[in-house]
């Protein structure tokens, strides 16, 4: 399955709006951001770099991996949705990645219902793409 890595990517606005209250991480050597699987602690931002997105099956065969772009917001779905994430993210070596936490970003969205509708945004792009990916199988 293939998706289109721009679908996770917010407009300039959204991100610097969101980095108001991130903490800043620097990756020395690939990191891994969070597991498929995990509860979703927060939102991570890449600022720069490359990231790496993939999906596996329970039985740990890979269906899917996507490269991200930078502006991409990755764990967002989990997170607005309070479900685990639904896929393993993993910056690689000198990306530059901001950590937004759950209750940050919860207060971001209450303090600023316009941030909402953008997030809403990006999550519509996911589902576009994902939409698209399934067609073509």
């Amino acid at each position: 399955m293939k998706l289109d890595p721009a679908a996770f990517v917010a407009d300039p606005e959204l991100i610097k709006a969101l980095e108001k209250s991130s903490t800043s991480i620097t990756c020395g050597g690939d990191r891994v951001l969070f597991h498929q699987g995990d509860d979703p602690a927060g939102l991570y931002i890449l600022d720069k770099g490359e990231a790496t997105l993939t999906m596996d099956t329970p039985g740990g065969a890979p269906v899917m991996s996507i490269q991200a772009e930078a502006g991409s917001l990755l764990g967002l779905p989990g997170l607005i949705g309070n479900q685990p994430y639904t896929l393993t993210a993993i910056a690689r070596d000198g990306a530059q990645v901001s950590y937004v936490s759950r209750d940050q970003f919860t207060g971001l969205m209450q303090a600023d219902p316009m941030l909402s509708l953008r997030i809403l945004q990006v999550l519509a792009a996911e589902v576009r793409s994902a939409r698209r990916a399934l067609s073509d199988l």
